[in-house]
């Protein structure tokens, strides 16, 4: 080596390199978009252990999807009380008309306890069909 020349040192650089940090978020980012929907596609209830809260008293009154003993199916729109017996096809279709007019307005099972519970599942994802966000369970006051 030459005496007058000195090499110049390098200096360690302190930046992190970003990259792949990057590349792992947007790896991350497609997984949880292609399990998101196959996560959310049950019927989500949460069923009440003893008791059950009321609507809140400045809520629209619900639509009430009702399920007798013997397995009918009847639709109670607040001041329209008729109980004329329906089809799934025809709740869904009335249900996603008021839906799409009031989609605050709650929506409610009432079933009988006798029923059979693929028949209050089958209701869930018909109102699940027609647009309807969440369904509740009505209850009764358990007795002490």
């Amino acid at each position: 080596m030459q005496q007058g020349y000195q090499r110049k040192r390098r200096r360690p650089v302190a930046e992190i390199n970003v990259v792949p940090y990057i590349d792992v978020m947007l790896v991350l980012l497609i997984i949880f978009m292609v399990t998101a929907p196959i996560v959310t596609q049950g019927v989500k209830v949460d069923l009440p252990q003893a008791q059950s809260e009321a609507l809140a008293a400045d809520s629209k009154p619900p639509v009430v999807a009702s399920i007798d003993a013997d397995g009918n199916y009847f639709l109670d729109v607040g001041s329209s009380s008729a109980r004329e017996t329906l089809d799934l096809e025809e709740i869904a279709i009335r249900v996603g008309a008021i839906i799409q007019l009031e989609p605050e307005r709650p929506v409610v099972v009432k079933a009988d306890r006798s029923i059979a519970y693929e028949k209050v599942i089958q209701l869930m994802v018909t109102l699940q069909g027609a647009g309807v966000p969440s369904v509740g369970l009505m209850t009764d006051t358990p007795e002490e």
